[in-house]
């Protein structure tokens, strides 16, 4: 079945018009069985592609089209080192037809030389012999892995005319060389041409008339195969060889099977990639688990805790665990990070459901005892769940990037990268860009955008017909009387679009040294090497993701420590005071804590108030009843109720005692959850957890 093999998303920035779900979904009505994403010079979108095409059972094809000096061609991904090789070439920044040639040499990407390439353009200025002997190099090169991509949008005068196309296809005839036809697919139907339009406006700042935003042509659109074998007929005809109108979707269908990529062989979905034990270990021969269990060992021991027997039950369990999985050299390499933090004398803590790890707290990654807390190791690692886990390290704010240049420093620029986000369209920067390629006067155009709230760019209708501060505004009178329709259409339109690629303000990326044969990599604003990849790409690659995430409270604790040091002449470590301190506590019941972290808010100040905190565990309560969900949910009220000895606190029945007594019968930690699942149902604390029962 025909298989479209050139098309773009948002991810073409400010020149594809929809996002990857949007298009696989729409090929998936349309009953195609594979498609190609071939975004402008990135892979932005690769993975999201891939997903969405393995959800919707649709073979994925993935490429770029690169611009190489003034022309543009398409490289097309044959396996997993093809895969490898486009993630090279879009990680140079100096990219040139050189690189190019050494990629295709080594047989593992399609060439597509289509009416942008220096062939194509040679046919265009009808210089034949030129394009010629550019066909017979790429021919001596890539040998049965070139093609000649035919595109017709039925514009006169333009290299997607379809008399230009005849004139490639009789090219292709003559000198034996496979063509194919795509459709150039900017956007998804003809409808949304007034899209591209407006992103062509944006992205070489050229204004359009505002009242005629309409394309003469819009037939870039991803048209069905009826369609397509339509303009293949066409294409023939004009050529003077209707016969071959056949041989071209019959050739475009087989370089689309040759393609087809595997999501899990070929890009790794589901695998697991770390950086080699013998790299974290610094060299030493001694296996990953062997090393892990040593050092837990050796860290319990320095807890003074290596003799009881709840510890080692404890941690032969999740050794037990950790084996299981494999997952020896993730807390190995999450330790050695930690470490590398220490040594710089920067302020570090792990945060989340990692507290709940007994093996991240030998290790050093934790400072919390989760046995003496009564926390799980379910909610961060069980059997059941084979992706990696997620610790998060908090550091000091105004040292965070020193702790990025120590983890590459040690790991390697090849195998340690910092992670991307996407910047994508909301109201306010789609306000602004459609104004500005319409023509509007800019001071206009600011005041609209900032009276509306911070919202998706879709939603803006709805702000301009129920807030009543927009309601009293001019934009709104203009809204009424229809005068602001077409804006408005192509403002919604760019919603969720991707406007650029940023750093992400913690992820780091750790692997081997495939990694990037797996990411492209491009350079930050920073200057700091950035997967072009996001967080949920990176898990779907099963890459190790490592949030180390600025705290300012980190810093003003390390602040506050060495002043007293400086002034006092008196060193403290945080990590050995008392937790019962009774001035303290008297502190905190007073509710003068403005500058404490956490408790510091007139919301805070009030329960605190109320609830007169008397040890650690209950601003440990408090903090967690502070929350969105149990605040809604009204569970402040009967939990101080009970607390304070205005009412009974109500267990449900006696068996639940044990689990909610520290909290007066009031659900408060996600522990307790799990705990109480697996009472009633009888299932592992782990299938509990999971909300599976065995």
């Amino acid at each position: 079945m025909f298989a479209h093999l050139n098309t773009v998303s948002g991810f073409s920035l400010q020149y594809g018009t929809c996002q990857v779900e949007q298009l696989v979904s729409q090929a998936k009505k349309l009953g195609f069985s594979h498609l190609a994403l071939a975004d402008h010079d990135t892979l932005a979108g690769a993975i999201a592609f891939a997903l969405a095409c393995q959800k919707a059972q649709i073979h994925p094809i993935l490429g770029v089209n690169f611009k190489v000096a003034q022309s543009r061609l398409v490289l097309l991904a044959k396996n997993s080192l093809g895969f490898g090789s486009l993630c090279r070439l879009v990680s140079l920044s100096n990219l040139t037809i050189d690189h190019i040639y050494k990629e295709v040499a080594q047989g593992n990407l399609a060439v597509l030389l289509g009416p942008h390439s220096n062939f194509g353009q040679a046919v265009r200025a009808k210089q034949f012999e030129v394009a010629q002997e550019i066909l017979r190099h790429w021919t001596l090169l890539a040998k049965e892995n070139i093609a000649i991509e035919v595109v017709t949008h039925q514009a006169s005068k333009s290299a997607f005319s379809t008399s230009n196309a005849a004139v490639m296809l009789q090219l292709a005839k003559a000198n034996r060389v496979k063509a194919v036809i795509t459709n150039a697919v900017r956007y998804l139907t003809p409808t949304d041409a007034k899209t591209a339009d407006i992103l062509d406006a944006i992205r070489i700042k050229q204004k359009i008339n505002p009242n005629r935003v309409e394309r003469n042509n819009s037939q870039g659109y991803l048209k069905t195969p009826f369609e397509m074998a339509a303009l293949a007929q066409e294409v023939a005809s004009a050529a003077g060889q209707s016969d071959l109108a056949g041989l071209l979707v019959t050739f475009t269908e087989d370089l689309a099977a040759s393609c087809a990529l595997d999501p899990i062989k070929d890009l790794g979905f589901g695998s697991i990639s770390l950086p080699e034990t013998e790299v974290v270990l610094n060299g030493k021969t001694q296996g990953a688990h062997r090393e892990l269990v040593a050092r837990c060992e050796a860290g319990l021991a320095k807890w003074g805790v290596a003799q009881k027997s709840d510890y080692l039950q404890r941690l032969e369990a999740e050794l037990s665990t950790i084996s299981q999985l494999g997952f020896a050299t993730y807390f190995l390499t999450v330790a050695e990070v930690v470490d590398l933090t220490k040594k710089l004398n920067i302020r570090v803590a792990a945060r989340g459901s990692g507290a709940g790890s007994l093996v991240n707290f030998a290790l050093g990654i934790s400072g919390v005892d989760p046995i003496v807390n009564g926390l799980l190791m379910e909610r961060f690692l069980s059997p059941l769940r084979t992706a990696l886990p997620d610790i998060d390290i908090d550091v000091e704010s105004h040292r965070r990037l020193a702790v990025y240049d120590a983890i590459i420093e040690r790991f390697g620029a090849e195998r340690a990268i910092c992670l991307s986000m996407r910047d994508t369209y909301r109201v306010r920067h789609a306000i602004r860009d459609v104004g500005a390629a319409l023509g509007y006067p800019a001071g206009e155009i600011d005041l609209f955008a900032k009276s509306l709230p911070r919202i998706k760019a879709k939603d803006v209708r709805k702000a301009l017909s129920e807030l009543p501060e927009l309601k009293r505004s001019s934009f709104y009178k203009l809204f009424t009387q229809g005068k602001l329709d077409t804006y408005l259409d192509l403002v919604e339109k760019l919603d969720g679009l991707p406007r650029n690629l940023a750093m992400h303000p913690c992820g780091v990326l750790l692997s081997n040294s495939e990694l990037l044969n797996r990411t492209p990599v491009i350079t930050s604003a920073s200057g700091y090497p950035m997967s072009e990849f996001d967080k949920d790409d990176v898990e779907t690659l099963g890459l190790l993701k490592l949030d180390v995430l600025g705290v300012r409270m980190q810093s003003a604790l390390s602040h506050a420590v060495s002043e007293i040091k400086n002034t006092e002449k008196i060193e403290i470590e945080l990590e050995k005071i008392d937790l019962a301190d009774k001035k303290t506590f008297e502190l905190i019941q007073s509710t003068k804590v403005l500058g404490c972290f956490q408790i510091e808010s007139p919301g805070q100040r009030e329960l605190i108030g109320k609830f007169s905190p008397e040890v650690f565990n209950d601003l440990i309560i408090d903090i967690s009843l502070f929350r969105p969900g149990p605040m809604k949910s009204g569970m402040i009220e009967p939990f101080l109720k009970a607390r304070g000895g205005f009412s009974e606190a109500d267990y449900l029945h006696s068996d639940l005692k044990p689990i909610l007594q520290e909290t007066w019968g009031v659900v408060v930690f996600h522990e307790q959850v799990i705990r109480l699942i697996s009472l009633v149902t009888g299932c592992s604390l782990a299938a509990a957890d999971e909300n599976v029962v065995d």
